[in-house]
């Protein structure tokens, strides 16, 4: 079995792509910056408003689409998890970022997340809040708080991100890591034709699919990476999601639709393969994804 695993799904890798050049002084800023509500436009929000990661928590809010800064308005897509993201092949469920540093630009700017309404704003902001110390100490010159490297910093920490689970300890040659109904799940996920796009070390995040590809996803208000690509075969186009820790990011979907994961199991077998999933299936594939949830201990020291 574990030789059929290792035929569609990796071992995370130990450090994430950039994080050659990360110091622990840079990585400590990052987090202090990703806790820091002095970048939202009325000092109520931090990137952790949205993407969670204290209290053992997966990285995201819980909630279908995320509140802003101002009050009553709310982000068109559910919050992804801030938990292995630098693996990913680009950032955002539509793809518009290449990576870490330039997905930590846009909330901030975002007028419906965190509304500072330029770059200089939110540089002020952290110099009135006293960083040009920490910036100075971590790039090396007395004008280094910018914008560029605030994103620089924040993706730093979020490079250290990852998660460990048992489903690794299983890919890497222990026998006793999963159970018998979490092997016979992982047999279910393969057989169903889940691994025709949750493959790889993160099980996704390694492309991009049309959601509702065999049978039409109900919500068409959103379009995608048509929005960003103005291409037509990119209509209703998504990043595949990541499994990794999947079980402590509901709700699920790009528009939050699907309250629990055996719901987003079945969902996603009717919408993207055709398939009526059984309960005994459903039930086998969700414990499978569960051998994945998250044990590693996160030490936080920014919020403390």
């Amino acid at each position: 079995m574990r030789a059929q695993a290792n035929n569609f799904f990796k071992p995370l890798p130990a450090a994430m792509p950039g994080s050659e050049k990360d110091t622990p002084a840079k990585i400590a800023l990052g987090e202090k910056l990703y806790f820091e509500t002095a970048l939202s436009i009325n000092g109520t929000q931090s990137c952790n408003t949205c993407h969670r990661i204290d209290g053992k928590l997966g990285g995201d809010d819980g909630n279908p689409v995320s509140p802003g800064a101002i009050e009553g308005k709310f982000g068109d897509r559910n919050s992804p998890t801030s938990w292995n993201a630098g693996f990913h092949l680009a950032q955002f469920w539509d793809g518009r970022a290449a990576d870490l540093k330039e997905q930590a630009k846009g909330p901030i700017l975002n007028p419906v997340e965190m509304a500072i309404p330029d770059e200089a704003t939110a540089v002020s902001n952290l110099k009135k809040a006293g960083y040009e110390a920490d910036f100075k100490a971590v790039f090396g010159s007395a004008d280094a708080l910018t914008y560029d490297n605030v994103a620089e910093a924040i993706a730093a920490f979020e490079r250290t991100l990852i998660t460990k689970d048992r489903f690794d300890d299983f890919l890497k040659g222990d026998n006793k890591a999963l159970t018998q109904a979490e092997l016979q799940g992982m047999q279910d996920f393969i057989s169903t034709g889940c691994i025709a796009c949750h493959t790889g070390p993160l099980l996704g995040g390694h492309m991009y699919q049309k959601m509702g590809l065999v049978k039409p996803y109900p919500n068409t208000a959103d379009k995608g990476r048509f929005a960003v690509t103005n291409n037509p075969a990119d209509m209703y186009v998504f990043k595949v999601p990541a499994l990794r820790d999947i079980g402590s990011t509901a709700p699920y979907f790009h528009d939050g639709k699907a309250a629990t994961l055996d719901v987003a199991v079945k969902e996603m077998a009717m919408y993207q393969l055709g398939r009526e999933l059984d309960e005994k299936t459903t039930k086998s594939i969700v414990a499978f994804l569960r051998a994945m949830d998250n044990q590693r201990e996160l030490k936080l020291t920014a919020n403390k």
